[in-house]
């Protein structure tokens, strides 16, 4: 089945793009919550229109991103947890922790933009990356503490 993506999927496309999907997908998922429309000459006239305002709807999130960016290249999350000795955590620190930690700051941010590949499990530095849209990404700086 092919369709028109009203927005950016994933990988599956960028907002504009014609593209074949699973006919269930299409049907089922992308059509009715208003992700895509089945593709036709009526449809392919109204994307055309629609592209210009998607273009600029996309640069300004963009720039929204970068400002967002720009603003968490100097943040440091001080986390405190448990831990033994030679500073082994008793637990760990996931993306939740960073992501509370952030809104204490005052940063409103989804868990799923921070990547980290598996949960902190010492203490130390760590440099921990930020995606927050296509092309914008950023580091910061979290500092976990031991406590006795």
């Amino acid at each position: 089945m092919q369709v028109i993506l009203k927005e950016d999927i994933g990988k599956i496309g960028k907002a504009g793009e014609i593209v074949n999907v699973a006919v269930g997908y299409g049907r089922n998922f992308l059509v009715p919550q208003g992700l895509a429309v089945e593709v036709n000459s009526r449809n392919i006239k109204m994307i055309e229109q629609e592209k210009k305002r998607i273009l600029l709807k996309m640069e300004k999130e963009k720039k929204k991103a970068e400002e967002l960016a720009s603003q968490l290249a100097s943040v440091v999350c001080n986390i405190a947890r448990r831990g033994g000795e030679q500073g082994k955590l008793f637990g760990s620190v996931n993306p939740k922790d960073i992501e509370e930690n952030l809104a204490e700051q005052g940063i409103i941010l989804d868990r799923k933009n921070i990547i980290l590949d598996e949960p902190i499990k010492a203490a130390g530095e760590y440099p921990v990356k930020i995606k927050l849209t296509a092309g914008v990404s950023t580091d910061i700086k979290v500092i976990v503490v031991a406590e006795a």
